[in-house]
């Protein structure tokens, strides 16, 4: 399990979204030609409802209940601290590759937490988190 399933277990967020399932193509039926009509595309699976969990609410509670001053709201590292994961640059950056971080953005530890704070934000809205829309700007 990587990094991310790991903040998603700890706030006990829903499963992973399937985004890196593999895509549906369209297959030729045997004896079909090229040039007929496609046959009727199958139907999407019906959606999942997602269950929404109190992500706030729950770092809220554990910043409550910690001694240190973590701020989750602006702090990748404060956020991984309050969940009591590894928040080291090497965790950083295996988390940041495993969430497809542009290369430019490893190059430089500060825009790399920006994009990883944001997208591991938005990343738990899109798995059922609750996280407001200020903080997904």
């Amino acid at each position: 399990m990587g990094l991310f399933g790991k903040i998603l277990e700890k706030l006990s967020v829903g499963k992973k979204a399937q985004a890196a399932a593999a895509p549906i193509r369209p297959t030729m039926q045997v004896g079909a030609t090229l040039n007929a009509p496609p046959s009727a595309p199958p139907k999407p699976a019906a959606p999942v409802a997602v269950p929404v969990v109190d992500v706030v609410a729950q770092l809220e509670a554990k910043a409550a209940a910690n001694p240190q001053k973590l701020n989750w709201k602006v702090s990748i590292v404060d956020l991984l601290k309050l969940l009591d994961l590894d928040s080291s640059l090497a965790a950083r950056k295996e988390l940041a590759v495993e969430l497809g971080c542009p290369a430019e953005k490893m190059k430089d530890s500060a825009q790399m937490n920006m994009w990883l704070h944001k997208t591991v934000l938005q990343k738990l809205a899109d798995n059922g988190g609750n996280i407001p829309a200020d903080l997904l700007d």
